[in-house]
């Protein structure tokens, strides 16, 4: 401990995000970072930007965009809220929302930002349990809370609950937030934006990073009722009101307008995870069902660490997480084809 840190560091454990390492001809399977690469009209939209407009300061509150994204989705711009990246919104969300003096709620195992943010907002967290086939059972949080949060899909398991399952958790907490973080919904789920203007107390996040693959550009965004926006807003303003840079606007408004290239990067992702699975599947792993554009899988006989650690020797980067429950799975990002191809000539050597 740093004699200038405060309290309050010197006690958080930080979220470990997915090594970015920098070895050459790598295949890299860790992150989730999507395999195809972003609209041609995302790089125009953002080469147009680079002028001597970027002397001024964006648009704080990114009309252009919310007006895109609202228009997309069936809302209205003041449902829509912008960050920098969701992980950021999913911290104001943390701050804005959840400060009730009970515990929230989330699944024991799942995206491991969650419990960080309620070491950094002082919330407590209370993990609920998956069940044995590490699916979320909607009568588990029929239990007193200060809010709800879960991704759907799930992360890192992949697995998605279906709308009707995640109303049950909307219609058993009427006075409580539920927060679903959608970062990977477009690889085969149904959003839970269409619930919003149902349920007052619903709000959902989602990212460009994933199936717009815009990762490096840092965008997000959150939909609710517009007295949960406000109080993101309230937080937002006071904590950075310029949260979105001129070259992300553009490129992500650009990403929303060009359906067709989205579409084929869903579909070309979702053809290879199906192609994974069955390969995965044909030399003795359990791949739990994946809505995600990565599979979570164990071997029947050999240890997820070792596994990791070989492929590794082979330029070949998985993600492991030496956590309960899940220390035996590998968490493998779907990549291009060829890289695929890598991963199961790998897998099969060993």
């Amino acid at each position: 401990m740093s004699r200038f840190w405060s309290p309050l560091v010197n006690d958080l454990v930080p979220y470990v995000p997915g090594e970015q390492p920098k070895m050459a001809n790598l295949v890299k399977l860790n992150t989730n970072e999507n395999p195809f690469g972003p609209s041609p009209k995302v790089i125009e939209a953002i080469k147009a930007e680079l002028n001597d407009g970027l002397r001024l300061y964006p648009d704080p509150e990114g009309e252009a965009l919310r007006e895109t994204i609202a228009r997309y989705h069936g809302v209205v711009p003041e449902q829509v809220f912008l960050g920098n990246g969701s992980d950021e919104v999913l911290a104001h969300i943390f701050y804005g929302l959840f400060q009730h003096g009970e515990p929230i709620l989330f699944p024991d195992v799942t995206y491991s930002f969650y419990p960080v943010y309620c070491g950094l907002y002082k919330i407590e967290g209370k993990p609920v349990p998956l069940t044995d086939s590490f699916e979320i059972d909607p009568e588990d949080y029929r239990q007193p809370n200060g809010g709800v949060i879960f991704p759907n899909p799930n992360a890192p398991t992949g697995r998605y609950l279906p709308l009707e399952q995640v109303e049950s958790i909307l219609q058993a907490n009427p006075d409580r937030v539920v927060v679903v973080d959608e970062a990977y919904v477009d690889f085969g789920g149904e959003s839970a934006i269409t619930l919003v203007d149902q349920y007052p107390n619903l709000l959902v996040s989602q990212t460009l990073s994933k199936a717009r693959s815009l990762a490096g550009l840092r965008v997000g965004f959150a939909v609710g009722h517009r007295d949960l926006i406000e109080a993101l807003n309230r937080v937002k303003n006071s904590f950075n009101s310029y949260p979105l840079d001129r070259l992300a606007l553009a490129g992500a408004k650009a990403a929303y307008e060009d359906e067709a290239w989205f579409r084929k990067s869903c579909d070309g992702v979702i053809t290879e995870r199906e192609r994974v699975t069955k390969a995965l599947e044909n030399m003795g792993f359990e791949v739990l069902p994946s809505k995600a554009n990565f599979v979570f899988a164990r071997h029947k006989e050999q240890s997820g660490e070792a596994l990791a650690k070989s492929l590794r020797e082979q330029g070949i980067i998985v993600r492991h997480f030496n956590k309960p429950r899940i220390s035996e799975f590998l968490r493998i990002t779907i990549g291009t084809a060829e890289q695929n191809d890598a991963l199961i000539r790998g897998l099969a050597s060993l």
